[in-house]
């Protein structure tokens, strides 16, 4: 078991400590779930209120200053120092050995690099190139004439096309598939065609992209995910979508074919993108937002169809209101119907 003092653990992650520097950790946890002997973290307002519930031993935690009745160890990142005391006191379970399982299948025509680990019953097809020290889990698929850069991790059955390029150090969990066939079909004498997608994927450096994800290759061209982007679970990315580098799309988003993302682009939860739009850099839009047009960069769009965050906001409110105001309307309608008819009343009178 791993152990440190509140001091070490200070002088590792960059932090400086306010209480007792002896404090023994032996491990970390949530602020809810945390122990005595483990360490917490405190990164959002909202969990502020834990602060003196929990039982952890020790808090990460910004440089304001705040109460609170056991040490602190302060940081400029508390979530990011978490993450760092994770790795410290749970290193990877996981430790492949370089080589290829009895059971795997690798042509004669692929290419291996150094410290490559190949696990059950992956297999890896003609001119396929798999990176130094990158690791394929049980059942990976890598097709002819793709290629994965070094230091990549794929987890079970992660289906890697033809042609298809993945860049180094990425991380593509487990059912993730890179290269299907774009959704493509012309419609002649009352039938759907298949229109054949030769394109292929390009997904750049750093990338990770989560469980069951699917990003469909190009009809022509490329489908291109960009550097140091990160993909939730169960997203699907159309034919020639084109992401730029940094962007988040968290998980059940879906993206139409041949729409652009520039950088740093965040998308939430459940939202939908239609096809041949351009969205901005730095956009962020809301979870469950349907967008239908193309977003200016650095704007924040929300709601169906997705509109402004702050004009979304206000038509929010009044829907919220409708049920008081809708009395009162009901009853200024009949009041102004009341007197229309009146008047007309009196209009007939004085013609005849």
């Amino acid at each position: 078991m791993q152990t440190r003092t509140l001091a070490e653990l200070a002088q590792e992650l960059g932090g400086t400590v306010v209480g007792d520097p002896a404090t023994v950790i032996r491990g970390v946890a949530g602020i809810r779930e945390a122990q005595p002997g483990e360490i917490t973290f405190l990164a959002n307002s909202r969990y502020e209120g834990y602060l003196g519930e929990t039982r952890a031993s020790a808090i990460i935690c910004d440089r304001s200053a705040r109460e609170a009745h056991l040490p602190l160890l302060q940081v400029d990142h508390p979530y990011l120092a978490f993450q760092k005391a994770v790795r410290l006191f749970r290193p990877e379970l996981y430790q492949p050995l370089p080589g290829v399982h009895p059971t795997a299948v690798v042509s004669p025509a692929a290419t291996l690099g150094e410290g490559v680990s190949i696990g059950p019953h992956c297999v890896v097809e003609a001119g396929a190139t798999v990176g130094a020290r990158t690791v394929l889990m049980a059942g990976c698929y890598v097709g002819v004439q793709a290629s994965i850069g070094e230091g990549g991790l794929l987890y079970p059955r992660v289906t890697v096309r033809e042609e298809c390029v993945v860049g180094a150090r990425c991380i593509v969990h487990a059912g993730a598939v890179i290269g299907a066939d774009g959704f493509g079909f012309a419609f002649d004498a009352g039938r759907y065609h298949k229109v054949p997608q030769v394109g292929n994927v390009v997904v750049g450096d750093d990338v990770e992209i989560g469980a069951n994800t699917t990003i469909d290759r190009a009809t022509t061209d490329s489908t291109r995910i960009g550097d140091g982007s990160k993909i939730d679970n169960l997203v699907q990315i159309g034919h020639n979508v084109q992401m730029g580098r940094h962007c988040i799309v968290v998980a059940q988003v879906g993206i139409s074919g041949s729409t652009i993302l520039e950088d740093y682009v965040t998308i939430g939860g459940q939202a939908g993108i239609v096809g041949h739009l351009r969205l901005g850099k730095g956009v962020q839009v809301g979870a469950q937002s349907g967008v239908t047009k193309s977003v200016p960069a650095g704007a924040k769009v929300n709601g169906t169809p997705a509109e402004s965050l702050s004009l979304s906001l206000r038509l929010h409110a009044w829907l919220r209101r409708l049920p008081e105001l809708l009395p009162d309307l009901t009853g200024r309608t009949k009041a102004l119907e009341a007197r229309v008819d009146k008047l007309e009343a009196n209009q007939k009178e004085s013609v005849q």
